[in-house]
Formats: structure tokens, C-alpha cells, sequence
């Protein structure tokens, strides 16, 4: 996961300075009278930082179609945020951001699908598990312009669970130069690279 540029975040911290900034003469009548400071919420802002809202991947079709009940009856509270709403885990919380093996697959926590070799994984830093690539056809792009940040989210090609975004271009050595930056709790590891081979046929 990539945080925003620096010179983008200032603006958005002006801009809400100048939104919620109150006079002094208005902030005394605040304080004898009660009424609404109207001013654009921060929280949406803050969502921007650890989620994703991109509408493309809603509006595809997977070949696992269980539905909203379905999902919710299988996968913890914490599993549903992140894999069927999109959500984010705090940085450095997950299990697996500085777990490393030889050999396994990581599978969706959602379908059990195969989608990164623990080949395919390496230490970023970033604070989740990153991996340069994934098992051919396991994971699909889509491109997420949420929050006026250009990202593209990662989703698990069966089920549509939501894993993370894949960043290009920042300069680790490995093969593609990519970082899928994925949350630990869309993820379950198996230690047999067996499900993975399959995957691939």
C-alpha cells in the first residue's frame, strides 16, 4: 500500500484548514448559541489512506457468486470488511507481512483459491505482505480512482475478495517490479505447494 504524495496530502490539509476555519468573533457566538459547524469530514479522507472503493470490481461477475448472507456466515467480522467491503488492515498487524517460507501458497481467506507462491514473496517494508507476482489468472486488476488517488486494486479472480493494490515502478529488485501490497486476513497459508500446481493447469 502507497501513501499518497506529500505535496497532495499538504493540499488536502489546507483545504480543510481553510474549510473548518472559524473567526474569532463567530467562534464566541458558537459558544453563546448552539448550532452546526457545516464542514467537509475528515473520515473519507482517512478511508482513502486504508481502503478502496473502486465500483468496477463490484459490477464483475466471478464464478463464486455466494451472496452478502452467505459470505457473512463463513468469514469472521474483520474477514467481510476487508474482502467483501473493501476494507484495509492497520499496517504491521497482519500475520503474514513478516512471515516468510520457501515453499507454501497463499490462498483467499473467502474461497481457498490459490494466489501467491511463497516464492512469490518478499520483504518491502511497507507494513503487508508483499509479493512481485501472482499464480497466473489467481488475481484480477482493476483500476480505482477513489479519493482522487490513481491506484489499482487487486481481487481474487473466483471470488472477488478483496486483497490489496499492486504498485509499479518503485524500484525493488525482483522480476516485474511490482508490489502486490495484500491484507494478511484475506490471505490463508498452505504449506504444500500442491494447491498452487493445480491452480495452474
Amino acid at each position: 500500500m502507497r501513501f499518497p504524495q506529500f505535496s497532495n496530502l499538504l493540499r488536502t490539509f489546507y483545504s480543510f484548514s481553510q474549510l473548518t476555519r472559524v473567526r474569532p468573533l463567530a467562534r464566541q457566538s458558537l459558544l453563546l448559541s448552539p448550532s452546526t459547524l457545516r464542514s467537509m469530514p475528515t473520515i473519507p479522507f482517512l478511508g482513502s489512506l486504508f481502503g478502496s472503493s473502486s465500483s468496477q470490481s463490484s459490477n464483475m461477475s466471478y464464478p463464486d457468486q455466494r451472496t452478502p448472507d452467505e459470505w457473512r456466515a463463513i468469514l469472521s467480522k474483520e474477514q467481510f470488511r476487508i474482502l467483501r467491503e473493501k476494507g484495509t488492515e492497520r499496517p504491521g498487524s497482519g500475520k503474514y507481512d513478516k512471515f516468510f517460507t520457501e515453499s507454501g501458497v497463499y490462498k483467499c481467506a473467502g474461497c481457498d483459491a490459490p494466489l501467491y507462491k511463497a516464492s512469490h514473496k518478499f520483504k518491502s517494508g511497507c507494513g503487508w505482505p508483499a509479493y512481485f507476482d501472482s499464480i497466473p489468472g489467481a488475481v484480477v486488476r482493476h483500476e480505482d480512482n477513489s479519493f482522487g488517488m490513481a491506484r489499482t486494486e487487486i481481487c481474487c479472480a473466483n471470488c472477488g475478495g478483496h486483497l490489496g493494490h499492486v504498485f509499479k515502478g518503485e524500484g525493488y529488485p525482483t522480476p516485474t517490479d511490482e508490489r502486490h501490497c495484500v491484507n494478511s486476513v484475506s490471505l490463508n497459508f498452505s504449506p504444500e505447494d500442491k494447491p498452487a500446481q493445480e491452480g495452474t493447469k
